[in-house]
């Protein structure tokens, strides 16, 4: 019996947490504010380890994040058709680590702030499965940044495929990266999987410039 109220619970926990998150705005939101919970809680473990930051905030947004189809869309039909499924999933676990890495420093320093989620803007509908979702950063100091998500709907559930910060593309901005590193490396994809780090922090540069496109 004890297995069954277990189970039961367990049953409808779940299918809150599906009612809760049933729309984009509701999944950034509750995932914003699960990812600061989380920053908050571990703020300096975080800032000396950076498996546990990785691990962290991979519990939080890997539900959520279509890592996949953002990593596919950086090497583009161009590269990835030439590329191994081995290739594909080496370059899609390094981006993995690479975003955590790109906002990690932000995040860890973003101390005393808060998210605003902006509300629907039926305009913002691109498509039945495809719509954007706006959002403010406040800082401590009660600066804002715009924030906007590409939202995809897959297998039923919304998922973060793009980000633009402050009017820079991010998808775009690492599609360029990409597309240059293989081209300074001679289509050689796997030394640009072993250097994406580098093409990470010139990517971070540039927004930290607030150079757009």
């Amino acid at each position: 019996m004890r297995i069954a109220i277990a189970s039961l619970l367990a049953l409808i926990f779940s299918l809150f947490g599906q009612a809760a998150a049933a729309t984009p705005h509701q999944v950034v939101e509750d995932t914003s504010r699960r990812v600061l919970e989380v920053l908050d809680a571990n703020r300096e473990t975080y800032r000396n380890d950076s498996n546990a930051f990785l691990e962290g905030l991979s519990e939080v947004l890997d539900p959520v994040v279509d890592y996949d189809g953002i990593a596919r869309s950086v090497m583009t039909v161009r590269y990835s058709r030439s590329a191994s499924p081995e290739q594909i999933e080496r370059f899609i676990d390094t981006f993995k680590r690479s975003m955590v890495q790109f906002y990690g420093s932000a995040l860890l320093e973003f101390d005393g702030g808060d998210i605003r989620v902006l509300p629907p803007n039926p305009r913002e509908q691109q498509h039945p499965d495809r719509t954007s979702v706006n959002m403010e950063v406040i800082t401590g100091r009660g600066m804002a940044h715009p924030v906007s998500y590409t939202m995809v709907k897959l297998d039923e559930q919304w998922k973060v495929r793009n980000v633009i910060v402050e009017g820079i593309n991010i998808g775009l901005l690492f599609r360029d990266q990409f597309a240059q590193a293989m081209q300074a490396n001679r289509n050689d994809l796997n030394a640009v999987i072993d250097n994406w780090g580098n093409v990470v922090a010139k990517s971070r540069e540039v927004v930290e410039n607030g150079e757009s496109r």
